[in-house]
């Protein structure tokens, strides 16, 4: 069997062909297993074919009923509804309404963003969302809250908070906005609100008329029963403080192997959203010049090595020994760890395990030295 092979990060196709998964294990075509450390791009909070999103469905299956109902109240909308309520951050539940949208990219941030606007008469909505995290900027998730005005868990500014990626507790609180003590004006909600199935929900205050926005779009009844099953396990379970108190453990871990690889520029998350930025590739010279600190960033207790090619190579180490790691962030150059928040102990460790070695060996193929020394430019 030929070995898995990754050709860059411009390359979104994963060389495996699933045929079988559970929980965060994949199974390929060729029989072997592996990790999945990408969860559907982050939208299978509970894991591939979770019992509880399995049995939500089949019962909508076997009663009968339609499986898209568009523009109609179903006994299934209103039970989604109901249960997504009860994980509103109280200042938002206190007055929220629900705005279904269609699930295209964009859809929902669109909505939230019109209907905002419009309510406020204001242009300057603040955007929080998952981005930042991954470009090393700071934000809800991973930089220090927002300072409200006068008092008020209210922003300075109206907000629109994408909780796509770290809403459903992946950031260890239930909605990522709860790190920042603000309340924001609108909320949006794809993907992993819906168990993975397409389904795309803006919450806003009730100030916040969307009525004359983009057309709703409320009918697929197996996303509903999904996401409400996966809303329910999450709050009942408690999974968002599994996710604060293992992912703290993983970072902690993740930070210490840092200090041992000089390729890893930081690592930085929240809870099971997790990112590790690797250094960019050194700069050459063509008059044999030092950099100055003006032209390099790097830090001069750390030199930073030539890195061409290091993200695919981690990737590629990586699926060797069965662990799948998205990559993401400016030039791809961030690797990614979104694992479903049903991740064991056991499992975590393994993750690690894996991708420390991964790292090692990527590193090492990497180096100047394995690779011939580095090239000048030009």
């Amino acid at each position: 069997m030929a070995e898995p092979t990754y050709e860059g990060p411009e390359a979104v196709t994963l060389p495996i062909v699933p045929v079988r998964a559970r929980g965060m294990t994949i199974e390929g075509a060729d029989g072997r297993r592996y990790l999945d450390c990408l969860s559907g791009a982050g939208t299978l909070a509970l894991g591939h074919n979770h019992p509880v999103v399995h049995e939500a469905m089949r019962r909508i299956i076997d009663s009968g009923a339609p499986l898209d109902v568009s523009d109609a109240a179903t006994p299934v909308r209103d039970a989604f509804v109901t249960e997504l309520f009860l994980t509103l951050p109280p200042g938002l539940a206190d007055r929220a309404q629900v705005r279904f949208c269609g699930p295209a990219a964009g859809d929902p941030m669109v909505t939230a963003l019109y209907a905002v606007r419009a309510a406020t008469g204001r242009v300057d909505v603040l955007e929080l969302t998952d981005a930042l995290v991954w470009s090393g900027g700071e934000c809800v998730v991973g930089g220090p809250p927002l300072e409200p005005d006068s008092g008020s868990p209210r922003a300075p500014r109206p907000t629109v908070a994408d909780e796509t990626l770290t809403g459903l507790g992946r950031t260890g609180a239930f909605w990522a906005t709860e790190h920042s003590g603000i309340t924001p004006d609108a909320m949006v909600l794809s993907a992993s609100a819906g168990g993975g199935l397409p389904l795309a929900v803006v919450v806003h205050r009730d100030d916040v008329d969307v009525r004359d926005g983009p057309r709703a779009h409320a009918g697929n009844q197996l996303a509903l029963a999904a996401g409400t099953a996966t809303l329910a396990h999450v709050r009942e379970n408690r999974l968002a403080d599994h996710a604060a108190a293992l992912g703290t453990r993983m970072l902690s871990r993740l930070r210490t192997l840092a200090e041992e690889l000089t390729c890893v520029r930081e690592v930085r998350g929240r809870g099971l959203l997790i990112g590790i930025e690797l250094a960019e590739p050194e700069r050459e010279y063509d008059d044999g010049a030092e950099p100055t600190p003006a032209e390099d960033d790097t830090r001069p207790s750390r030199p930073r090595p030539t890195v061409s090619g290091l993200p695919a190579a981690v990737r590629r180490e990586c699926l060797r020994r069965g662990l799948i790691v998205g990559l993401g962030g400016p030039h791809a150059r961030v690797v990614r760890l979104l694992p479903p928040l049903t991740i064991t102990d056991e499992q975590a460790t393994a993750v690690l395990d894996r991708l420390a070695d991964a790292l090692h060996a990527a590193a090492h193929r990497e180096s100047p030295a394995v690779r011939g020394g580095p090239l000048r430019a030009g």
